[in-house]
């Protein structure tokens, strides 16, 4: 798989996808809560965020927005963030939300045998409604980018955002940029547009497009249709690779597939490990590891931006899962989605540290 040379690029990473207003009611749940802390969040965004702000790289997201208050508090916590604004696009607000609005997500954390919970109020975005021309790509694409990044949630935001998606993947292509792409299974989006078998036919259009693919056992089945013969609660790794060989064969195109593998003891203790193959290496996985978890929302995103990361600086794939799913478990330890590890502690959990007191 090659990568672009950073010094003839103006991007590290680009991501394509939907930034929500997420509203986080701390430890209380959503229907009791009096107040709520914001953040920022998204599929596809995070991994972005988590490249910037954790590695260190050059990033910038592809969004649309309206232009409101709501709409500027979103362009602020990524502009904290350090993503690149420069390719969001704003979309005039008809003043009541009627033909174009900004999604929120309210998610609560979960605790003990209490589990997380996401209500999103998305419909009618901006980026919803984004055309596939609504974005110059030869534009984007040419000034340099060596990862492009987007996933199964901003393709399940409409019909339009599949075209979209479709769109800039294969500018992408064209361009000689590696591109990823997170599964990320949620029924809901795929609800009231065709249900599984909608999400199939996108997903299927859009894997032999791609070169890294990233999702867990549902994604795979939901998305692809390919069965992994064990149940979600403790997935084998026997089971997995047996499944890639599957996935491999129908898509060829695909020089690495990921996944991370979770066991939900309760909210707050996962069992947390994860599997990459690539032709030359075949399945390669990371440590096991036992976690108490403060926030589980975003852990799949970081495990990605931790792989992209490890790929990027030229790292064999048995690093890259190690670093994918340390980044991973580090930022289920803080709130939000987003990381708030360094890249000095991911890669001390890499090598092997623990949580002893830093002073």
């Amino acid at each position: 798989m090659y990568v672009k040379p950073a010094s003839e690029c103006r991007y590290d990473e680009v991501s394509l996808g939907e930034v929500m207003l997420r509203l986080d009611p701390g430890d209380v749940r959503i229907h009791t809560a009096r107040s709520f802390r914001v953040w920022e969040g998204g599929g596809e965004y995070n991994v972005a965020r988590g490249l910037r702000r954790c590695f260190g790289l050059r990033t910038g997201i592809v969004t649309a927005l309206a232009d409101n208050a709501v709409g500027r508090l979103v362009e602020d916590l990524m502009l904290q963030g350090g993503v690149d604004t420069s390719w969001v696009q704003w979309v005039g607000f008809d003043g009541v939300g009627r033909e174009v609005r900004n999604g929120l997500n309210f998610t609560e954390a979960g605790f003990g045998v209490r589990g997380a919970v996401g209500v999103s109020d998305r419909g009618h975005t901006a980026i919803a409604q984004m055309k596939s021309d609504a974005v110059n790509w030869d534009a984007l694409f040419g000034s340099g980018v060596r990862w492009f990044h987007t996933g199964g949630i901003y393709a399940a935001l409409s019909g339009a955002s599949a075209e979209t998606c479709i769109t800039a993947i294969r500018a992408a292509k064209a361009a000689g940029t590696i591109v990823s792409y997170d599964l990320n299974y949620r029924p809901s989006l795929w609800k009231s547009i065709g249900g599984i078998d909608r999400a199939r036919v996108v997903n299927r259009t859009i894997a032999p497009l791609v070169d890294v693919m990233i999702g867990n056992e549902e994604d795979f089945t939901a998305c692809l249709g390919f069965e992994v013969d064990s149940g979600l609660s403790d997935i084998s790794v026997n089971a997995f690779s047996a499944m890639v060989q599957q996935v491999a064969v129908a898509f060829p195109n695909l020089s690495v597939i990921g996944t991370t593998l979770r066991d939900v003891l309760s909210a707050s203790r996962n069992s947390w490990s994860a599997i990459a193959w690539s032709p030359e290496t075949g399945v390669v996985q990371s440590k096991h590891r036992n976690l108490e978890v403060l926030d589980r929302v975003g852990g799949g995103d970081s495990f990605a931006s931790g792989l992209i990361y490890a790929l990027l600086e030229g790292k064999s794939l048995a690093e890259a899962v190690e670093w994918g799913a340390a980044s991973g478990a580090l930022a289920m330890t803080t709130p939000g989605d987003t990381t708030m590890a360094t890249l000095d502690e991911v890669a001390k959990l890499v090598g092997g540290g623990g949580a002893r007191v830093v002073r």
